[in-house]
């Protein structure tokens, strides 16, 4: 899942695939090749099946949570505070009833209420649960209701057969994914907020474009109607600030650096960027606007369960390498890992933690709308971050992409809770840069790579991006480069060969998306830029307010890569970060045509023989000079013929 910078929207391209693309034969038509109208249909699918999924998800979570009950109750606990408890963790549970058997349900102990316009339907289905578990059989009703007022009743005995659970639980997250679904695989018009003074136009030439379909994203940017971005070649004087904010008429203005935004209400980005051709400039650009790019599979609410039962601290101060053994046929016991996450055995993580499992003293960055500073499966895994957006030290999540993401690379392993991530013991330093409606500015963005650089990042991982070559952002990738940190990011889910940044700076480890078949994830993006290709679809893990959810796109292969990079600096701390990336690439298994090629890079990554080398080869060369070639190919491709200023 792509997550948007705040400069540009990126589109989601899921067309499923319909011609092979394992093919040696170089006139055989890619992955990429489909109709239009094919692709919407294949995406309304899609979307119908994950919402099917993640009722099933749903009710599997419930079960657990219900038999957790039960076993509190019969072990002595109260009752009341048993059901008060869960429903206080997890506001979905409705209505909660512990009853014995013979007895009428409004006998028993409850909490919460039945909303009245649907008090009809649920006390049918709740009749029919109470004489299912006074036979000894769980149940689980239909849905019923409509849009956010979704339900399901459930039952479930005993283990003594004398009682039973039954309640009424809200699927209000049904209606949350469809409406996700349908923003994030573009089957709808690019969603203004509303609060931004968005323009549409064509990323390479800034001409006016009408988006009104999902073919029509592609190659699309969308930037601050009166704002631009200015870097001057030498710093201006106060007395020229002065003159250019009276001769715009500029109501606010930012520096980064020698970078500055300004916004006006007087004149638009088009008639700004000419103003400033007068000025001695390096660059002037739009001040772009990143968006979430992420399309949700499946959510799923998880009970929480006390992280004490963390059978390895992560606060551990072993040294890389010196990790408290475990078993060679080890599985975590997290209760959705051996169900759900298929993408952890795929790419040999499990062998990989018998050689390492990471280090605290390797600090990744998730730049990206933040985490759930509370999650159970998180918090001891946090460092104090940084929010962009209000500009104070709490990035706490109000979208759900950032704690996802951070999920994958580092939520709490073997602890009966949820999800496993890759690393069990790298801390995640948290910076916020998108804001509550899942887009930022290029300033925020750039803001939050520098201050992460600056605050012990070694790694990095940016699931968000843009089709817009920034010279502001590319700045600031640089910069973090520069202090060698690695820099991993999400190649976007349009299904276009357009690259996308900051995934095709050359300073960035470049990911593409696989599914569990390692064929081409259908919304990936593709190039020579990319460098490695991780698992990216239906990907379970962390969500905010104690659930968890399956999210498909680059941006949830990124964070596998991440992870990986972060564990190859905690078994050698010496490497650079661009002998890390060429670790990656070496050790690499080969899915696609021989060699590198602009579907799957060098392949899908392999931890295990990523940290084998990582350990045998302290000091490895890079290839840079193939790397630049590419970029500069890019790069005469987008120039060639645009004018730059109008």
């Amino acid at each position: 899942m792509w997550r948007y910078l705040s400069s540009i929207s990126l589109v989601l391209g899921l067309g499923f695939v319909l011609f092979p693309h394992h093919s040696n034969n170089e006139n055989t038509p890619g992955p990429e090749v489909y109709s239009a109208k094919y692709e919407t249909e294949q995406k309304l699918s899609l979307l119908q099946q994950d919402v099917k999924l993640t009722d099933d998800l749903c009710r599997s979570q419930c079960s657990i949570d219900y038999s957790k009950m039960i076993s509190q109750i019969e072990s002595g606990e109260s009752a009341a505070k048993v059901l008060g408890d869960m429903k206080t963790q997890h506001e979905k549970m409705d209505v909660l009833i512990w009853s014995k058997n013979k007895q009428a349900l409004d006998q028993g102990i409850k909490v919460g209420e039945i909303p009245a316009s649907y008090k009809d339907q649920a006390s049918k289905y709740l009749a029919e649960a109470k004489a299912a578990t006074e036979s000894g059989k769980h149940y689980q009703s239909p849905k019923f209701g409509a849009a956010q007022q979704v339900f399901f009743v459930q039952g479930t005995p005993s283990t003594d057969g004398n009682s039973s659970l039954i309640g009424v639980i809200h699927q209000d997250i049904l209606h949350h994914v469809t409406d996700h679904q349908m923003k994030n695989l573009r089957l709808e018009p690019y969603p203004n907020e509303n609060r931004w003074k968005v323009e549409s136009v064509d990323t390479d030439t800034l001409k006016d474009k009408v988006v009104d379909h999902p073919e029509d994203n592609q190659g699309t940017s969308h930037y601050h109607q009166n704002e631009v971005v200015v870097k001057f070649k030498k710093d201006p004087t106060e007395a020229q600030l002065s003159q250019i904010k009276s001769e715009i008429k500029a109501n606010s203005m930012q520096k980064l650096g020698y970078t500055y935004v300004f916004r006006t209400e007087g004149m638009e980005a088009k008639a700004l960027m000419a103003y400033f051709k007068k000025w001695d400039v390096a660059y002037v650009e739009p001040h772009f606007l990143y968006l979430t790019n992420d399309y949700y599979d499946d959510q799923e609410a998880s009970d929480e369960k006390d992280s004490s039962d963390y059978t390895d601290s992560t606060d551990s101060t072993t040294s890389p390498g010196e990790t408290t053994s475990i078993a060679p046929n080890f599985k975590p016991n997290d209760n959705l890992y051996s169900r759900y996450q298929w993408n952890l055995p795929l790419i040999e993580t499990e062998q990989g933690w018998q050689l390492n499992r990471g280090t605290k003293d390797v600090i990744v960055a998730v730049v990206d709308t933040g985490v759930d500073l509370q999650h159970p499966d998180l918090k001891d895994k946090l460092l104090p971050g940084y929010n962009v957006i209000s500009g104070d030290d709490q990035p706490q999540d109000d979208v759900g992409h950032g704690t996802h993401v951070t999920g994958v690379i580092a939520a709490l392993v073997n602890n009966n809770l949820g999800v496993a991530g890759i690393s069990w013991y790298n801390k995640v330093l948290p910076v916020k840069v998108l804001d509550q409606t899942g887009a930022g500015s290029t300033y925020s963005v750039a803001q939050g790579i520098i201050w992460a650089a600056d605050h012990g990042a070694k790694v990095m991982n940016l699931s968000l991006g843009n089709y817009a070559d920034s010279g502001f952002l590319h700045d600031a990738i640089k910069y973090a480069y520069d202090k060698d940190v690695a820099l991993i990011a999400a190649s976007g889910n349009d299904n276009t060969e357009r690259p996308g940044y900051p995934a095709a700076y050359p300073e960035v480890f470049a990911v593409a998306a696989s599914d569990s078949e390692n064929n081409k994830a259908p919304f990936s993006n593709y190039g020579d830029y990319i460098d490695v290709t991780a698992p990216g679809v239906s990907i379970a893990s962390t969500y905010p307010n104690n659930q968890y959810a399956a999210l498909s796109g680059t941006s949830m292969a990124s964070p596998h890569v991440t992870a990986l990079a972060a564990l190859i600096r905690s078994t050698n701390p010496n490497l650079k970060n661009t002998e890390v990336y060429q670790i990656m690439r070496d050790t690499a298994q080969d899915i696609g045509t021989p060699g590198h090629d602009k579907y799957f890079g060098y392949g899908l990554i392999d931890v295990v023989k990523a940290v084998q080398k990582a350990e045998e080869q302290p000091n490895i060369g890079f290839d840079w000079p193939s790397r630049w070639f590419r970029q500069m190919n890019l790069v005469s491709k987008k120039y060639a013929g645009v004018t730059l200023y109008k």
